[in-house]
């Protein structure tokens, strides 16, 4: 397929800036994939779909306030840094992106914070994610990680909203997250209330977690019309073995496993065995997805509504079906569904 199949018209208004009072009450629309029907729900009625023993899989990251406001030595101005990854937790070396990018050279120095107390200095300008900064700080990593964290907020995307809230920290976060390593919210998660997850366990419906740590590759433009060629970013995968056998369990008692949003999904997909099995996996994944794909974990899955021409719109349509799924796009525009991450919900079943 190509990248020009995926494009739809999608105004700004349409995309969500703040999430609904109560997380299990976006809406929901429902694809059964076999038929095409449509169903107009609210998030929290995903339950009625599945019953003991069906499995979902989610991805339990914690996002990082990973964007940090600075400026640059002697001329003062004023910088961006968004913090990609860790490289060398002794050296404090950093993978980021500085914005903007064209006047930072090597061996320059930013200050961050209204009393410039935290210093990086640019030790590397060639990465293919932008710089690498060495954070020059000579207290403990604990106390350096608190003060570089106290001045940073969270990566919600301008295409979002433009500035960030202090309601911000709270709603751009699970309330499952529990391993540090996202840039970026693993959106379809941000819909789970603790409600629900107690309404989940009165019928039996089992849950699982896997750790894919959400960078910002998913977000970056396609800018090749075969998808073939297109590479995503690296990303940490982790799957322990006990979500392995959890899932692979559900998998040999016939019940349904469901893949929470497009992490999860490729997450599931990057090392399977020939009997359609999950291996517990420690390491990095840069799967991509798009249609045609067959995959061999997911019995349905979850997402929210995406951006056109995006990767995750593409990895949803190699499951869900071309037709169906963009079908399902259109109608969700007509009806008034909400696109991005603090937007409703697409179940496909």
């Amino acid at each position: 397929m190509k990248l020009s199949q995926f494009n739809f018209d999608l105004d700004k208004s349409r995309i969500a800036q703040e999430p609904v009072r109560w997380r299990d009450e976006a809406r929901l629309m429902v694809l059964h994939k076999d038929s095409g029907e449509l169903e107009h729900r609210l998030f929290k009625d995903i339950i009625d779909y599945f019953g003991k023993g069906d499995t979902f899989v989610l991805n339990d990251t914690k996002v990082f306030p990973a964007r940090l406001y600075g400026k640059k030595e002697k001329t003062g101005a004023d910088i961006m840094v968004l913090l990609l990854r860790e490289l060398n937790r002794e050296q404090r070396l950093w993978d980021v992106i500085v914005d903007p990018a064209r006047k930072i050279r090597i061996g320059n120095k930013l200050y961050f914070g209204e009393d410039e107390s935290l210093v990086a200095e640019v030790i590397d300008n060639t990465t293919s994610r932008g710089r690498t900064l060495r954070f020059l700080f000579d207290g403990s990593y604990e106390d350096f990680k608190e003060a570089l964290f106290s001045l940073g907020e969270p990566y919600v995307p301008e295409w979002v909203k433009e500035k960030v809230t202090p309601e911000d920290f709270e709603n751009y976060q699970t309330i499952f997250a529990a391993h540090e390593g996202a840039v970026s919210a693993p959106a379809a998660g941000l819909h789970f209330s603790r409600e629900l997850f107690n309404r989940m366990i009165l019928k039996d419906i089992e849950k699982t977690f896997i750790t894919v740590h959400m960078g910002i590759g998913q977000f970056r433009t396609v800018d090749v019309e075969d998808l073939s060629k297109h590479r995503m970013d690296s990303e940490r995968l982790i799957i322990t073995e006990e979500a392995a056998a959890t899932i692979n369990k559900a998998k040999r008692s016939g019940k349904k496993v469901v893949a929470v949003g497009t992490t999860v999904m490729r997450g599931l997909e990057t090392y399977v065995t020939t009997t359609h099995e999950v291996n517990a996996y420690d390491g990095w994944t840069n799967k991509f997805i798009f249609p045609p794909y067959q995959y061999a974990v997911p019995d349905a899955i979850v997402s929210n509504f995406h951006l056109p021409q995006s990767t995750m719109l593409m990895c949803v349509a190699a499951f869900g079906g071309y037709k169906g799924v963009m079908h399902a796009y259109e109608t969700a525009l007509a009806e008034g569904y909400r696109f991005g991450p603090y937007g409703d919900a697409l179940l496909i079943v």
